[in-house]
């Protein structure tokens, strides 16, 4: 079995070959958002268009996703014109094979599931840490979509309500703003300008100040961790994003439970993602297998 596999970002586009579920070949280039959502589709046939002989095609994107119908119910103006993109009926109508799409951090779930940090779970949550704050809710391997395929907004949590109140912007007072990796950088150029990517704070932890900005970040972070753990009673939260590979930020986590989570709740395993950047592209390549199932 060979599949395409692909995780559209707002930045870059991953791709590369499944064979028989090894991943091979991986390669990347930037997205060029700025140009819209008919040039990444455009993007992805001219990829397509460079190999022969595969069997499926799997797609993992930004966006609110029709996981079934495969177009981008919904996005923000990251990518402008990316609303309404086509991708199963386009590709499949063009190259004659199965197609699969999903959102980025649903794939980025099923491919942990599969083959990461949640195979020993049947049931689990997974947030991403970056910009803003992706999440998603896995059980038997399958993702939970909600009644409009757009569930598992976890960075939309209240978790600042005089903030919410009081503002104008919808994500005012919400967990993402935050929690996120860009709300630890606001927090850090506060004290020091020239702090502005998360490499730069954690190279400078000898700074007192710093570290109890960075503690103070990890409280944020517990906040709609102990939400979620309360709703949903997961045996496992996979917190992914570049900067969930700081060992000292799962290690306050772990040292901040007991403050956050109720005692019953206390079996919650809380980890970092295993596969990195692949995990996309991974999570595609299971759904497009699926489509081969007889």
């Amino acid at each position: 079995m060979k599949n395409l596999v692909f995780d559209i970002g707002g930045t870059s586009i991953k791709y590369g070959v499944c064979l028989n579920n090894r991943l091979t070949d991986m390669q990347e280039l930037s997205t060029h958002a700025e140009k819209g959502g008919t040039h990444i589709l455009e993007t992805i046939i001219s990829l397509i268009r460079t190999h022969a002989d595969y069997d499926a095609i799997g797609i993992s994107t930004a966006g609110q996703v029709h996981a079934e119908e495969g177009y981008i119910i919904y996005a923000n103006q990251n990518i402008p014109g990316y609303t309404g993109i086509q991708y199963k009926k386009t590709l499949e109508e063009l190259f004659h094979v199965p197609v699969a799409v999903e959102n980025d951090v649903n794939a980025a779930a099923l491919g942990e599931a599969v083959y990461g940090a949640g195979q020993d779970h049947e049931q689990f949550l997974m947030l991403t840490y970056g910009t803003g704050v992706g999440g998603a809710v896995i059980h038997d391997r399958k993702v939970f979509h909600g009644s409009s395929y757009s569930a598992s907004e976890f960075g939309a949590i209240i978790t600042h309500s005089d903030a919410r109140l009081s503002g104008n912007d919808f994500f005012d007072g919400c967990y993402e703003k935050y929690a996120s990796t860009t709300g630890l950088v606001q927090m850090t150029k506060g004290y020091r300008k020239e702090l502005d990517t998360g490499r730069k704070i954690f190279q400078n932890l000898q700074d007192d100040n710093v570290l109890k900005l960075l503690d103070k970040w990890v409280d944020e972070i517990m906040l709609g961790l102990a939400t979620l753990t309360h709703i949903y009673n997961p045996s496992c939260i996979i917190l992914g994003g570049g900067i969930m590979a700081q060992p000292l930020i799962l290690k306050k986590i772990e040292e901040k439970k007991s403050r956050f989570i109720m005692p019953s709740f206390a079996h919650v395993h809380i980890t970092a993602a295993a596969l990195g950047n692949s995990a996309g592209v991974l999570g595609a390549n299971y759904l497009a297998a699926q489509l081969l199932q007889p």
